[in-house]
């Protein structure tokens, strides 16, 4: 049955590779069921409630890529549009979360009108095939240098970022921390840097996953043994599972339907929509080029087959994770986790969803898990997506130059589609003044696309 559905000799894997995949791209984004209530409890939204509407929108959303394109790749509530929804939208410009939640399912009727008129397709297919390794290889910076902060490898300082110190950390972030909780930490992140790499370089099965879960039970054995203190203050807490509230499912009901159309019709109300939607169909479509060009998962043409069903699953998960309660769900970059380890169907998906579902159950469990433990993770997935370098035409420095900004502005800018946004502009430009434009045939719409970041960077 599942080699029926899910075609899996036909796209060289087995169940055991495929669940294990599942399972590790899970590990690596189970944060986001912490951070996720935590940034939006900021906004006044209940916590709890929001912890569920992120599990939830994360299993209906990865599912749905299941069954809508067959890919491995899983969605949730992303990173930086949860931000920007509880710190622009509503702290800062005095919207209501409610009006916020309506800005995001707008966006994502939007999208699904997008994805039925081929046109996120279109742009997806548009972007040359140079530039979409140039995405893989950014996105690997940028999710390594995610890994590298999180593990508070890096920290910023006198130099704007600097490698950690306890004296500096202190400065920086005004608390009285000690080597007990962030230090310790640190430097269990750097073993499982080494430990991971190791396992990489040994090619032991599941080794990303096997990372994950050696560096936090080194946390907990240095916990036990007092090496390690939890110190709540300054965000260092409990590396063990607290089941004292039991298993129950934190309530629904405080977020859940709460749109409010009575603002609508302002003309910030576009420019929300608007912001959310720019920057989730780029960091969509950089996902998709990053994680499937690093899984050689794009035609002889550089287009990714059944990319319609990938992307419209994107854009209905984005629609009832607002009516769930949540900010933006979209495709996560950490799915190239689940990739490197074998992941190439929608049985790797299935599973990441399986595992969302029983965090609804087990949250104690996944809520445990340390940022220090999944970052050895994201540095190990970046270095696998830096590969994709040797993919870009280094003879042709009209084509390198314009990558080369697009690999540096994804993790100097913090963000994928300020990559694509400069990227394009760059390889437009470029071809253009240099009359190779013709040459290299560049679309209509890459054209388009120019002109459409330039007037963002202009007016937004």
């Amino acid at each position: 049955m599942l080699e029926k559905f899910f075609k899996l000799k036909e796209n060289g894997t087995d169940t055991k590779t495929e669940i294990l995949a599942g399972i590790t791209t899970f590990m690596t984004m189970a944060y986001i069921l912490a951070v996720n209530p935590s940034i939006l409890s900021a906004a006044g939204m209940d916590q709890g409630a929001v912890f569920t509407a992120t599990a939830l929108a994360a299993l209906l959303g990865t599912l749905l890529m299941a069954l809508f394109a067959n890919y491995p790749f899983a969605l949730a509530p992303g990173m930086g549009l949860n931000a920007y929804f509880a710190y622009t939208v509503v702290l800062g410009m005095g919207y209501s979360w409610e009006l916020a939640l309506t800005a995001v399912f707008v966006e994502g009727i939007i999208f699904i009108v997008l994805s039925l008129t081929n046109v996120r397709e279109a742009i997806f297919n548009a972007i040359p095939t140079n530039l979409k390794a140039a995405v893989s290889v950014g996105i690997g910076l940028f999710i390594a240098f995610i890994g590298l902060q999180n593990a508070k490898i890096v920290i910023g300082g006198s130099t704007l970022l600097q490698i950690f110190s306890l004296k500096e950390y202190n400065t920086v972030n005004g608390v009285s921390a000690s080597f007990n909780d962030v230090g310790i930490t640190v430097l269990l992140a750097i073993i499982g840097i080494i430990i991971t790499g190791l396992l990489v370089i040994k090619n032991v099965k599941g080794n990303i996953l096997w990372g994950i879960l050696i560096t936090w039970g080194l946390g907990i054995a240095c916990q036990l043994t007092g090496i390690y203190v939890p110190n709540p203050e300054v965000g260092f807490f409990s590396l063990l599972p607290d089941f004292s509230n039991g298993l129950s499912i934190p309530s629904l009901a405080p977020v859940f339907g709460k749109l409010d159309f009575s603002g609508i019709l302002s003309l910030d109300f576009v420019v929300i929509v608007f912001a959310f939607l720019f920057v989730d169909m780029f960091d969509t479509i950089g996902t998709l080029i990053g994680v499937s060009s690093k899984a050689n998962m794009l035609d002889e043409n550089g287009k990714l087959p059944r990319i319609k069903g990938a992307l419209m699953a994107d854009a209905v998960a984005t629609t009832a994770g607002a009516v769930l309660g949540t900010s933006t769900t979209t495709t996560f970059v950490e799915s190239a986790s689940g990739v490197t380890e074998g992941g190439r169907t929608g049985l790797t998906a299935v599973t990441t969803a399986v595992l969302f579902g029983l965090a609804l159950f087990l949250s104690p469990i996944f809520l445990a898990i340390p940022s220090f433990a999944t970052a050895p993770a994201l540095v190990v997935v970046g270095f696998y997506m830096l590969t994709n370098v040797v993919n870009i035409d280094f003879n042709d420095v009209s084509e390198a130059l314009p990558c080369y900004i697009c690999i540096l502005a994804m993790p100097f800018f913090y963000s994928i589609s300020e990559g694509i946004s400069m990227g394009v502009i760059a390889y437009v430009a470029m071809n253009l003044l240099t009359g190779k434009a013709k040459e290299k045939k560049i679309s209509v719409l890459m054209y388009i696309l120019a002109v459409l970041f330039i007037l963002k960077y202009i007016f937004l």
